[in-house]
């Protein structure tokens, strides 16, 4: 076989592989994963929705939550929200006690700095309700489209997709998107993901990435997609003793 042959043939099988590698069904993996997750600890902002449809609490728990483990995240919200349950009572509390309460979370002092300012904006703009829009609610201090997105979608069950970093990684690692930030899924995932999963796809992709499909060295071993996802760009950890296509216990 001459070498331009075998070129053509090599380069068709690239070809090939890559688009096996997008064509992954959205629905089977979703769903399988909505029943993985199922045992899984609950991400802390859907807990708090479990226990209230309060917006401002969903949306104080998620502003809390940037950057910040979900027991940190519970701790210091159950701290706050007893002593400022509703805005009023939160814009009583001043930036330094605020900062008292929250601690140790992420960025605390910013995010006391936020949240001592939220009474007065919401006051002032939104007649002290929390609004109920993506745009509106970028408006908060402390507000970006990733806590807009959740709390319009936790809160308010309108049509949003909140795109954090275990939902943009792993929609990569299927290939099911090719983007470079969650802004730029956020944006793909409108145009593509079925809106029956707008509302749910955070919560399961955050659950299935600190349980299964972490960030680093993921458990691909015991994972219920390992023979179906095309692990793109991945470097699963490595289990002693493993036979090729078993599966660990944890």
């Amino acid at each position: 076989m001459r070498v331009v042959e075998v070129r053509s043939i090599n380069k068709l099988k690239r070809k090939i592989t890559r688009a096996g590698r997008m064509a992954i069904d959205i629905d089977y993996f979703l769903t399988v994963l909505e029943k993985e997750v199922g045992h899984y600890r609950v991400p802390v902002v859907d807990l708090i929705a479990v226990q209230t449809n309060d917006p401002y609490r969903i949306l104080t728990a998620t502003i809390l939550s940037a950057r910040t483990r979900d027991e940190v995240t519970a701790k210091a919200a159950t701290r706050l929200f007893g002593e400022a349950p509703d805005p009023a009572a939160l814009a009583r509390l001043g930036r330094e006690r605020i900062e008292e309460l929250i601690r140790p979370v992420g960025f605390f002092r910013n995010k006391a700095a936020y949240l001592a300012d939220l009474p007065g904006v919401l006051k002032r703009d939104f007649s002290g309700r929390i609004p109920e829009t993506v745009e509106e609610l970028c408006r908060l201090p402390g507000v970006g489209r990733k806590t807009a997105n959740l709390v319009v979608a936790v809160a308010f069950k309108k049509p949003a997709i909140c795109v954090d970093t275990h939902v943009h990684r792993i929609m990569n690692i299927w290939g099911y998107v090719k983007t470079a930030n969650p802004t730029a899924t956020e944006t793909a995932l409108r145009r593509k993901l079925p809106q029956k999963y707008w509302l749910k796809v955070n919560s399961i992709l955050v659950a299935f990435g600190q349980g299964t499909c972490k960030p680093r060295y993921p458990h691909c071993d015991r994972c219920v997609l390992r023979e179906r996802c095309p692990k793109i760009g991945v470097m699963p950890r490595k289990v002693p003793n493993l036979k090729p296509g078993g599966n660990a216990s944890r």
